[in-house]
């Protein structure tokens, strides 16, 4: 099975512009992305998708392949569309450009129920919350399961709502299990005639109101297969953020 890791790339981000080049250990972080990606057991290729001639440059330099697309593009997910219309993958993996601790093994969680089950469209992550701060944090998108791993819905907000346990919410209580949730690792999966009718579709109420673009898939009726995952990574939003994965280097 052909399975294509796609990592979407941009020069221009409001919080930290130019971080896909930012320097981590003397590798650009797009290469480190790259590189742990590539290392993941079941992705056959790994492409990254950039409309900007610096990241080209430096992907083509570690010796990566790589796809310019249009400047156009509102979302990444539209530029992992443009690229995997042009290629003959099964199977598409979104991968971050700003995880550069990206653990290989996270990818192939993600990949298995598709590799394993032809009715699965999309698959993404999710990990135990484990503190209250990322419980009621907007910044940390939540999911709910169904009994089988389908997603029931993200959201920012708290979820699920403990209702009669409120008073217990503590870093305690969700360390321990006592309050278990999950938060989405933002890794997807998709297959790759539903990643370009996904690309097509208008955006929808919840997707505009959350700003949560896998809302647009739930509320089509596709049903979307999270896995949990062990393992944690560091998405790289701001120079703080990149502060975090150089100490974690260390």
């Amino acid at each position: 099975m052909n399975i294509t890791a796609i990592i979407p790339a941009r020069f221009a981000s409001t919080r930290f512009p130019g971080k896909a080049l930012a320097d981590i250990a003397g590798k650009p972080m797009v290469q480190h992305v790259y590189e742990r990606t590539a290392r993941a057991r079941l992705v056959s290729e790994v492409v990254v998708a950039t409309d900007d001639d610096r990241i080209a440059q430096a992907v083509r330099g570690f010796g990566g392949r790589v796809e310019m697309t249009s400047r156009d593009h509102e979302t990444g997910t539209d530029r992992l569309a443009e690229v995997a219309s042009r290629i003959g993958a099964e199977i598409i993996v979104n991968v971050q450009g700003d995880e550069p601790l990206i653990e290989p093994a996270m990818i192939d969680e993600a990949i298995a129920p598709l590799a394993e089950n032809p009715a699965v469209r999309m698959g993404t992550l999710k990990s135990r919350i484990r503190t209250l701060h990322d419980f009621l944090s907007p910044n940390v998108v939540k999911v709910v399961t169904d009994l089988e791993g389908y997603a029931l819905y993200f959201s920012r907000s708290p979820l699920p709502f403990f209702r009669d346990k409120w008073n217990d919410l503590k870093d305690e209580s969700f360390a321990s299990g006592r309050l278990l949730c999950y938060k989405h690792v933002g890794l997807y999966v998709y297959r790759r005639d539903f990643l370009m009718e996904f690309a097509k579709m208008p955006p929808t109420a919840l997707e505009l109101s959350e700003k949560l673009e896998q809302l647009r898939a739930l509320e089509n009726g596709c049903r979307i297969r999270v896995v949990e995952t062990a393992h944690e990574s560091i998405g790289v939003d701001t120079p703080n953020d990149l502060e975090k994965v150089l100490e974690k280097l260390k």
